[in-house]
């Protein structure tokens, strides 16, 4: 079948890595693969727990606020003519072949290597199989589908007509070509336009952006780089279009309630539902990944609350079939705390110094600090729930036997240093939050403490009392599932990939120009220590604890889920094909785990009216961890 694939540029997020990872294995029995359970076959699966060595990955690249790395791999991946028609003369001049010259040779060969796989794969017509599989299966769309991207993966661009913003009307200053030449040719222009106003938390004088709308908004990051891409390819091979199926993108700098203030985003999305089910006499299938899966919990309080939707109780029960959980971050991510704090995180503490001054030197660890705090959505991600869940000093519930530095110490300091701005004593995850909170400014806190809580609500009459504050309505931990005892709700996340846990943390080289206070040790690599990061348990990005525990524990406890909502679970262990640069298959990054095969089976399963036939599957020890963590029954 011929097909024709949209092209833009290649990139990565904040939620994606590009690495070469080395483990150890330890295989323990298990039960037979999800795979193979839905074909009725009977296996024997093995989990592989993965401990990283601590040498150097083979190559380390990031994406991160479209650094050097971002404009190096678009050349790779753009064909010789993707590059003529630059708008702008100067980068014109600024030719691949010149960055070549000046790139160790086996950077540049394994960066070969790493786009040319990808292009094949995007050019192959393997992308639609598993919907022909599934439509000659006899499965076809049933219920309107609806998806609700992560963080960062949605498209933002410029509607603004002042001055400065006119050269970039219309045009993606995130996620796209314009983004680099606008962080190359005028940097301080491209932070004007990204961070938004620090004391409103909206637009700053004569700028807007916008998410971009459609599916164009979330199907690439940038040319090549897919992200919702595979499952859109797979949903059309069942009958799904535009008539029947819709991407809510937002803006994801924007703290909730202002997705409400600024760009009536819940107000469109609830009347988006209301007209599908209209339509189609069916309920929705509603699938979210990531951040998308707090900002669909939160529009669940939102829309049946007198202060938001004003739909009733009863709404979600009357409207939603289920609501698809992929790599939800439900209790946030560690890292975010490292990105708020220092501007930094696993990616760039592991990073050669080559590809460390390139990014400094386009973006400083202060800058992209700034550039986090000013954009109060990321810090939705900060770890939520306190030492209950992530566990205290000397304690965590996924700490390992014989393991000699609980995860539940965060931030961790050398003795010795002597050095006034580094804390003397160790850091849980409520000191680390604290700490944040004590040293930011003022319009930081002020935006944290106004949008979000952290806590735990211990009883139900606690829990009803929170859905009457909306800074709790992210927390699931503060609050409950919708009344809807129909709704079922399906928690698809991968496992078995090395995830940040802890970090050491040291004072700022002396003579740095700097107003951070501390940065990760990355001069310290020993033991299970890389570089000042500790690794866990997750999908490379969201740890464990986060991915799992609502999902195995909270929601099976009557205060969250009051109306017995049906939670079924999937782990999906990461087992990637070595010679591929997006994991193939069998992937459970992040990130890549949307191109995975069988959770493309499992949504359009689900979104086809057959859900019912998915069983419960887990690889990792989270069933033992959730048991550990001090969050009990009244």
């Amino acid at each position: 079948m011929a097909t024709t694939v949209r092209r833009r540029l290649v990139g990565k997020d904040i939620e994606c890595e590009i690495a070469s990872e080395t483990a150890s294995e330890t295989a323990t029995s298990r039960e037979p693969s999800p795979d193979n359970q839905q074909r009725g076959v009977t296996s024997t699966f093995k989990v592989i727990h993965k401990r990283p060595k601590t040498r150097k990955r083979k190559t380390t690249a990031i994406f991160l606020l479209g650094s050097l790395f971002g404009i190096i791999a678009a050349g790779f991946f753009a064909k010789s003519n993707d590059l003529i028609d630059l708008p702008l003369p100067e980068l014109k001049e600024l030719s691949v072949d010149s960055l070549f010259e000046v790139l160790p040779a086996g950077f540049v060969k394994e960066m070969r290597d790493l786009m040319n796989g990808e292009r094949d794969l995007i050019e192959s017509d393997d992308a639609f199989s598993v919907g022909m599989k599934m439509r000659a299966e006899g499965l076809s769309a049933d219920h309107p589908i609806v998806m609700i991207p992560g963080v960062i993966s949605t498209g933002l661009e410029s509607w603004s007509t002042s001055e400065l913003s006119l050269p970039y009307f219309r045009k993606r200053l995130w996620g796209s070509w314009t983004m680099m030449r606008a962080l190359v040719m005028d940097k301080e222009a491209w932070k004007r336009h990204i961070m938004l106003d620090k004391t409103t938390g909206l637009d700053p004088p004569g700028i807007k952006l916008r998410a971009a709308q459609g599916f164009d908004a979330t199907d690439f990051f940038i040319t090549g780089y897919w992200i919702w891409n595979k499952i859109l390819e797979n949903l059309a091979s069942l009958g799904y279009d535009p008539t029947n199926s819709y991407t809510a993108a937002y803006d994801w700098r924007l703290a909730y309630a202002n997705l409400e203030v600024r760009d009536h985003y819940f107000s469109r999305l609830k009347s988006y539902i209301e007209q599908a089910v209209f339509i189609h006499k069916k309920k929705v299938v509603l699938t979210s990944h990531s951040m998308g899966s707090q900002v669909l919990f939160y529009f669940f309080h939102w829309v049946a609350s007198e202060k938001g939707g004003q739909g009733g109780q009863d709404w979600v029960e009357r409207h939603v079939d289920s609501w698809i959980n992929i790599s939800g971050c439900m209790l946030g991510a560690v890292k975010d705390v490292t990105a708020i704090l220092s501007g930094e995180m696993r990616d760039t503490a592991q990073m050669n110094a080559f590809a460390v001054y390139g990014l400094e030197k386009f973006l400083s660890k202060e800058e992209r600090a700034e550039i986090f705090r000013a954009m109060p959505g990321i810090s939705s991600m900060l770890p939520m729930d306190g030492n209950a869940v992530w566990g205290e000093l000397d304690w965590a519930p996924d700490d390992q036997p014989g393991q000699g530095h609980s995860y539940g110490s965060l931030l961790n300091f050398r003795a010795g240093q002597n050095v006034s701005t580094t804390p003397d004593r160790n850091f849980t995850i409520e000191d680390a939050m604290d700490y944040i909170l004590d040293t930011t400014d003022d319009w930081y806190r002020d935006q944290v403490k106004g949008s979000y809580s952290h806590g735990v609500a211990k009883t139900r009459a606690e829990v009803e009392a929170n859905e009457n504050d909306p800074r709790k309505w992210i927390n699931p931990l503060e609050t409950r599932l919708p009344l809807a005892p129909s709704l079922k709700v399906y928690c698809f996340y991968g496992v078995g990939k090395p995830t940040e846990r802890a970090y050491f943390y040291r004072a700022p080289d002396p003579g740095t120009t700097t107003h951070l206070k501390m940065t990760i040790d990355t001069t310290l690599t020993q033991g299970h220590i890389d570089h000042g990061v500790i690794l866990g348990e997750g999908d490379g990005t969201v740890n464990l604890m986060s991915l799992g525990y609502m999902c195995n524990k909270g929601w099976k406890m009557k205060r969250y889920n009051p109306a017995g909502s049906k939670i079924t679970v999937v782990e999906m262990p990461h087992e990637p094909e070595r010679f591929n640069p997006r994991g193939g298959p069998n992937t459970a990054d992040h990130v890549d785990i949307l191109g995975r095969q069988n959770l493309n089976e499992y949504i359009l399963r689900v979104a086809a009216g057959q859900g019912d036939t998915i069983e419960d599957y887990i690889a990792s020890n989270i069933l033992e961890y959730v048991e550990k963590v001090k969050i009990h029954e009244e």
